[in-house]
Formats: C-alpha cells, structure tokens, sequence
C-alpha cells in the first residue's frame, strides 16, 4: 500500500480516536423524552417518518416528543416504514423478537448546511444510542441533518432509521445506495450488541468509529483491518473475544466496499469529546489522553507501514 494511503487512514483514525465518540457530533439523549435542539422551528426544509402502526393516541404522543402539530405535519413532507421493511432490512443481523411484529419509531429530520453534521436526539429509545445512529446514518450516506427519533413507548427504534433514510432521500432527491442502507443496518445490530456485550456503549460506538475511518480509504487486507481492531480496543480499554473481532471485520469489509465519504465521517470529530463529557459520559481518559491516544494511533499505523515496506 502507498504511504499516502496509510497516513490518510492514521490521521483517520488518530483524529476520530483523539474526538472519542464516533464521527459525527453527539446531542443529548434522552429515553423518556426531553427536550430537542432539533424541532419544527429549526430552519431548513423537514420531512417527517412515522411508523406504519401507530394508534391515534401513540401518534400524538410521538408528535408532542418531535416537537410538531398535526398542523405542522400537514406542511412536511411526511413518509411512512411499515413493519415489513424493518423485517427486510434487519432479519439477517438481529433476532426478529426485537424488530417485533409493528413499526412504531418515528423520525423528524431538519437539512442543515454544510459542516452541520448529522446530529441525533433519541427519546425512549432503547436498543440504538445517538452515537450508533451517527455512525449507521453516516455509513447510509446521510449529511448535515438535525435527526430526533422518538418512540410513542419504550422501543427498539429500527423503524427510525429505515425512516431517517427515506426521509433524506425523499428530502434531498437523491436515493441513498441501497447497499450503503444495508451497511448502515448491519453497523447498528454489531455496534449494539457489541456495546451490551461489553457494557459500554459509548466505547463501542467509538471502536466502530475509529475502525471504519481507517478502512474508508480502502485497500486494507483482513490482516490490516484485525490488527486496526485490536489497535483500537486496546487503546480504548476494550477486552473482545475472537467472534467479536470476526462480527466487526465482517462488518468493515463490507463497508471497505463502499466507498464511503471520508470528508462526512470525520467533519466534526473535533467535537465529540467536548459533547460526550457534557453528556456525562465517562469514557476513562482525560481529553489530553485523548490526544495521546491521537498521537499513539498515528505513530502506530507510520510503523506498520514502515514494517510493511522493510524500513525501520
């Protein structure tokens, strides 16, 4: 591989390590339903996704969390995920008990301009924190959006994100690659299971994160991908076990084959560290550590080039 390859993929990384908390900004999370940065009142054009199967009552509800009317509702652009589709897009990563049997999670997205990112407010959302919707929504080919999800219940919130994609589609007029979706369904599954297998959820988002900016340059051989895998777990603490490198490395080779937007992945990593602490999240180092860390994955991917080549 050329050096230029390698030291674009360790800046990559070194900056998304340095940000700890995955590629895009983080805005507060709720699970029972506070207050949104994003609402109908932010500029920009919006379109609202709602879940097939809403009752009256739930749709009020989730209306009253996204911040809308039913007035302001008739002058978006308004798309709707049936149950179906969620089965479609996530029966082959996630059991079919935590899609369940109705599509109840609801989106309201906000285009933003450029340098925006994409931002996500959860509210009763269970099994997808904001930094695992960033990460998937980046990996759609989502840019600069305000996303607030909201389930009407507690809920699983796969539904959103489905929604979220055909909402930006439908807002952007440019379909999102149907492949990059499906990316983005399989990184939300392993990045959730992975963060309740290891019992934080913030450093699996986080060790996602840093691994797929260091493969979206591509050119990286398995051998590379596992060695960036354990790279990143050891720096961020994490102790995984063989399948949960083997379920992360499938994942990155299928994103290797994307094509995916560096320049969107890493625009406001810079950030997120600040975010995360305002957040109350403790990810176990200070943010000069973090810049250590910036330092340490830099140096480590020059070396390795350097071994590749017989040099040093």
């Amino acid at each position: 591989m050329k050096m230029k390859k390698w030291l674009t993929a360790a800046v990559a990384a070194a900056v998304t390590a340095a940000s700890l908390a995955g590629p895009t900004a983080v805005m507060a999370q709720s699970a029972t339903g506070s207050s949104s940065s994003a609402s109908a009142s932010t500029t920009g054009k919006t379109c609202v996704s709602l879940g097939a199967d809403l009752t009256s009552q739930q749709r009020a509800t989730v209306l009253s969390l996204l911040g809308i009317t039913e007035e302001d509702l008739s002058k978006d652009t308004v798309i709707t995920v049936t149950n179906a589709e969620e089965h479609e897009a996530f029966d082959s990563y996630i059991d079919k008990s935590i899609t369940g049997t109705r599509a109840l999670s609801c989106a309201l997205l906000t285009e933003k301009g450029d340098g925006n990112g994409i931002q996500v407010t959860t509210k009763n959302i269970t099994y997808c924190t904001t930094e695992m919707y960033q990460n998937a929504l980046a990996t759609a080919g989502v840019k600069n959006a305000d996303v607030v999800v909201a389930g009407p219940v507690q809920l699983s919130g796969t539904a959103a994100l489905l929604g979220v994609t055909k909402a930006y589609s439908k807002m952007s007029g440019t379909s999102l690659k149907a492949e990059n979706v499906d990316a983005a369904a399989q990184e939300l599954v392993v990045t959730s299971d992975l963060g309740k297998e290891t019992g934080d959820t913030a450093k699996a988002a986080e060790l996602i994160a840093t691994v797929k900016d260091q493969v979206a340059d591509g050119n990286l051989s398995d051998d590379d991908i596992m060695k960036a895998i354990d790279k990143a777990s050891d720096e961020l603490g994490l102790n995984l076990t063989d399948e949960q490198k083997q379920r992360i490395l499938e994942l990155m080779k299928k994103l290797d084959t994307l094509n995916l937007d560096t320049s969107t992945l890493k625009e406001q990593a810079g950030q997120v560290y600040d975010a995360l602490k305002e957040k109350g999240i403790d990810l176990g180092v200070s943010k000069d550590q973090a810049m250590n860390i910036f330092e340490k994955i830099a140096n480590w991917f020059l070396s390795l080039w350097k071994k590749l080549r017989g040099v040093g």
